[in-house]
């Protein structure tokens, strides 16, 4: 006999659907401003290519596979950036200073301009910057944190690796703020999300990325809560798209719960 569901049966496949699509639609756009999209799409388990060249801090060519000898925290961001850059380097600084691993022999870290116009002086500066904010580890081993710039197609290619999507605007960029975590290898083995980073989950994506595991980004819901504002350079919270989905999820429930008290009634 062929199933035929019932009206109230096909109320309730309508509103599942509804919801998964608002779930789906949310996460899709996440990121995205007037059309333009600005935000992270996740690689998880993709590989960076290892054969990309930068430039560091100290003015020396290198190739991306001779420097990840280790599992690595990347972070893309513009030196010269007004707005998350800064926050964003803070919040990299402030984790690095309380986590309980050893950089150069547990970890290393690697920031890379994605402005093809920056320079490796402007690196060398930001570095000297950002280190002397070092409060519990000031003795921080430099080769441990590599700053680095590039080419437009070598900066092209690795941010397209870690699905880092960026607008030009002016005389600098509409982005996101994240950290991706690597294993020696280039695989993507982690994101994390926003300024300020928890010793305990970096700590626990660095050890992932060690032993070629790839762990799920929890922050990734909290996406769906929340849009970047290209404008005012910050996160804001995304009333109407919260609200539409807990209105269809308890509009779900009630009509769960009728169809089953008229079920049991019968």
């Amino acid at each position: 006999m062929q199933y035929r569901p019932n009206a109230r049966g096909r109320m309730l496949h309508l509103f599942g659907l509804l919801i998964l699509g608002m779930v789906i639609s949310g996460s899709a756009n996440t990121g995205t401003q007037q059309g333009v999209e600005i935000g992270i799409e996740e690689h998880l388990g993709d590989y960076v290519p290892l054969d990309l060249q930068f430039v560091d801090e100290e003015g020396d060519t290198v190739v991306l596979g001779e420097l990840m000898e280790l599992p690595t925290v990347l972070n893309l961001v513009y030196y010269s950036c007004p707005g998350l850059c800064s926050p964003l380097l803070d919040g990299v600084v402030e984790v690095l200073d309380k986590l309980d691993l050893q950089p150069g022999q547990d970890y290393q870290v690697l920031t890379v301009s994605f402005n093809p116009r920056e320079s490796a002086a402007l690196a060398r500066e930001k570095k000297r910057n950002y280190f002397a904010a070092f409060r519990q580890r000031p003795d921080y081993p430099p080769g441990a944190w590599r700053w680095l710039v590039g080419d437009s197609l070598n900066i092209a290619r690795l941010t397209q690796a870690v699905g880092f999507r960026y607008q030009k605007s002016g005389e600098g960029y509409l982005h996101s703020a994240a950290v991706m975590v690597l294993g020696s290898d280039g695989k993507i083995s982690r994101y994390l999300y926003g300024i300020t980073f928890l010793p305990f989950d970096l700590k626990m994506a660095i050890i992932e990325a060690s032993e070629g595991r790839v762990g799920p980004t929890i922050s990734r819901l909290l996406q769906l809560c929340f849009n970047y504002d290209p404008e005012g350079r910050r996160y804001v919270f995304n009333f109407l798209r919260v609200a539409g989905v807990l209105i269809l999820l308890f509009a779900f429930l009630f009509v769960v719960s009728i169809s089953l008290k008229k079920k049991l009634g019968s």
